[in-house]
């Protein structure tokens, strides 16, 4: 009696989340759901062209879950985009005649580049599994002092060591995986 029990719960659960998970697949109201956010973070739901459709900052900690109605969108490829700390979590979908459609089941990580600065050195770092370019630009006072574009490598490091006797207003630019990173510093 308890294992037939068991078993049509089982069943019955294994329903209940097949479901689900065609309602969240295909669909006007679509839920996103992210795991350990933290407040601040940015969510932000941008078009094929890049523009932004949603843009929302976490309010607070912890799971975020949000029903979206994608109805009234345009039909085209769109991306959802969560700005953690140290990397972005991005997730394509589809919009076709008012329905929502994930066109992968994996949300895929973009490592963000840590720029540090210590005295007179610079100091870069990306995990790039994707083996995305990464163009580094180093400028002093406005002007460009160094440019390098690292290809093919899962992880970056580069160390820069400026003039101790150039003193002044310094600024990185990192261009990578179509976005744009700056680090203005003084030494």
């Amino acid at each position: 009696m308890k294992t037939t029990i068991k078993k049509n719960l089982t069943v019955l659960l294994m329903f209940i989340a097949l479901i689900g998970y065609a309602n969240n697949n295909v669909d006007d109201n679509v839920k996103i759901v992210f795991k350990s956010v933290k407040k601040g973070q940015a969510l932000t739901i941008k078009d094929e062209q890049g523009l932004v459709v949603y843009k929302e900052k976490i309010k607070n900690s912890g799971n975020y879950s949000q029903t979206f109605d994608f109805s009234n969108l345009e039909d085209g490829l769109y991306t959802t985009q969560l700005e953690k700390d140290f990397e972005s979590v991005v997730r394509k979908f589809e919009v076709k005649n008012g329905k929502a459609s994930f066109l992968d089941t994996n949300k895929n990580k973009i490592f963000k580049p840590v720029i540090r600065t210590e005295e007179n050195l610079v100091l870069i770092s990306k995990i790039a599994f994707s083996k995305a370019p990464l163009y580094i630009s180093l400028y002093y006072k406005g002007n460009l002092i160094h440019s390098e574009t690292v290809k093919g490598n899962e992880v970056v490091n580069r160390v820069y060591k400026l003039s101790e006797k150039e003193k002044g207003d310094y600024q990185v630019v990192i261009n990578t995986d179509n976005k744009v990173y700056n680090k203005d510093f003084t030494i």
